[in-house]
């Protein structure tokens, strides 16, 4: 935990806590989303009381402070759904495929309504697919991880589809540094994208992982299991808006991230 950094536990639904929080504030960045894509699919009333309430409870909290800033954190792996080209721009069409996408994409609404009504100064993030050396394996979000620590303990991945879906890994570093320049440049009522640019497969990151599992002692096992409705085939970003603007840029290339993210998941479970 950053020394500088105050840090307050509480329930994110709670208005009291809130507002309580929100005094003497100027600027917010809301991460706050209780499910996952896989968990939201199972249970989608869950997904929207858990999360669309206390959003929307926030933002109204956000218009009470006065805040300088507001910046949404959505989703820009799953509030496009299924495209046409690669890759995507903030203005191709939003048509989510699961429950947790049309709930990100519905506070992205909520937000931008009341910028037009209250002129709430808010700006939404849409990253792509985090990864980095802290995720937790196992959650139904996360390939990187998840692959990673199977490979370790000796598991096999599971890799839905033939060579399973097509993401825009961007290393949480530069998804943080990215969020960073949306809320110094970013437009209020505006969208951007986060992400590298690139697309990767689930198998073209399991072959990048083999070689650094062989030199290590490791074997690496796949199993390729049915493809998911709720997985959206292919996501890559085209993050030119934001680079543009505030001359932002990934910095974290997929090689030396999945190399901090193994070098680490390994010290782990050597200690």
């Amino acid at each position: 935990m950053a020394p500088e950094a105050a840090y307050v536990s509480g329930d994110y639904a709670d208005r009291a806590v809130l507002q309580a929080i929100l005094k003497g504030t100027s600027e917010v960045i809301d991460l706050a989303y209780a499910t996952v894509p896989q968990t939201s699919f199972a249970n989608p009333i869950f997904d929207i009381v858990s999360n669309l309430p206390p959003s929307v409870g926030m933002l109204q909290e956000a218009i009470a402070a006065g805040l300088r800033k507001v910046v949404m954190v959505s989703s820009g792996g799953t509030v496009y759904g299924a495209t046409d080209s690669l890759p995507i721009r903030e203005d191709h069409r939003t048509d989510p495929i699961s429950p947790y996408g049309i709930t990100k994409l519905t506070i992205e609404k909520y937000a931008r309504m009341f910028h037009s009504v209250t002129a709430l100064p808010v700006v939404v993030a849409r990253p792509g697919n985090a990864y980095g050396e802290e995720q937790r394996p196992h959650s139904g979000q996360g390939f990187v991880s998840t692959a990673i620590h199977s490979i370790v303990r000796g598991d096999e991945i599971g890799i839905f589809g033939a060579e399973g879906t097509v993401r825009d890994y961007i290393h949480v570093a530069d998804v943080a540094s990215g969020i960073v320049a949306v809320l110094e440049h970013g437009a209020s009522g505006d969208v951007y994208n986060i992400g590298s640019g690139q697309g990767r497969s689930n198998l073209d990151v399991v072959k990048v992982l083999e070689p650094l599992a062989s030199r290590a002692g490791f074997t690496v096992r796949t199993n390729i299991l049915p493809s998911r409705g709720f997985d959206v085939p292919a996501n890559v970003l085209d993050c030119g808006k934001l680079a543009t603007l505030s001359g932002w840029l990934p910095r974290v290339s997929f090689e030396e991230g999945i190399n901090r993210v193994w070098n680490a998941v390994l010290a782990g479970y050597r200690r």
